[in-house]
């Protein structure tokens, strides 16, 4: 916790990390989870753990879902991400335990929801995805899961099976002290407005979507 200087010139504390503010029963279509609420004071974003069952500290089942509103809300064909959180919810569910941590602040890869939208404007003259943001001045990826890690820290869990086909998301749980025991493929099947993003995510940011090989009546 550092210090700022209040508007009296004194001293006052001011967060930093991420504190857990709130733990509320969140019954939802595929079961009743427990929506653990965090402020991450250092980036200002308000974040949420939907965790299911009892955690265990040991190879838990886990989801790093990145904020996407055009997705997870409304049903966008651009991209996989609604049908990944439906999936992984009902994976922890059948389960019996894991948690789906949501993380803020990730729309777009990072770069906000204006920007994305930005971005699949120029997808849609002909850009790729990785081309997109890079035309606009933005990051390919600017997301940090150093804040996934801290709430699976303060949630007691110390290693995951993670759902992803993203291997930079094992690799920063890795590299901030969260052990990744197994990867578990969230392999969602594509559609003629999804594929060459999907595609895109293969060959240009080593997503693993082994399943796009099987798909040939689109170019």
């Amino acid at each position: 916790m550092t210090e700022k200087i209040g508007v009296l010139g004194k001293k006052t504390p001011q967060r930093t990390g991420v504190e857990r503010v709130v733990n509320a029963p969140l019954p939802t279509v595929y079961g009743k989870f427990q929506a653990v609420g965090y402020m991450d004071h250092d980036r200002g974003d308000e974040q949420v753990a939907l965790v299911y069952g009892e955690l265990g500290a040991e190879d838990v089942l886990t989801r790093l879902h990145s904020e996407c509103l055009t997705g997870d809300a409304f049903g966008s064909q651009h991209c996989e991400c609604g049908d990944q959180l439906d999936s992984a919810l009902r994976a922890v569910v059948a389960e019996g335990s894991g948690v789906v941590v949501y993380l803020r602040g990730h729309e777009g890869r990072g770069i906000g929801l204006l920007g994305k939208l930005r971005a699949m404007a120029l997808q849609a003259e002909g850009l790729d995805t990785v081309e997109a943001n890079v035309a606009l001045g933005f990051p390919v990826d600017a997301r940090d899961y150093g804040v996934a890690a801290e709430i699976l820290r303060d949630l007691g869990v110390r290693s995951v099976r993670l759902m992803s086909n993203n291997p930079r998301k094992r690799e920063a749980l890795t590299d901030n002290g969260i052990e990744v025991a197994e990867e578990v493929p969230l392999l969602i099947p594509p559609c003629e407005n999804n594929i060459t993003y999907l595609r895109t995510k293969r060959e240009r940011l080593d997503h693993h979507l082994p399943h796009l090989d099987a798909v040939a009546h689109w170019s």
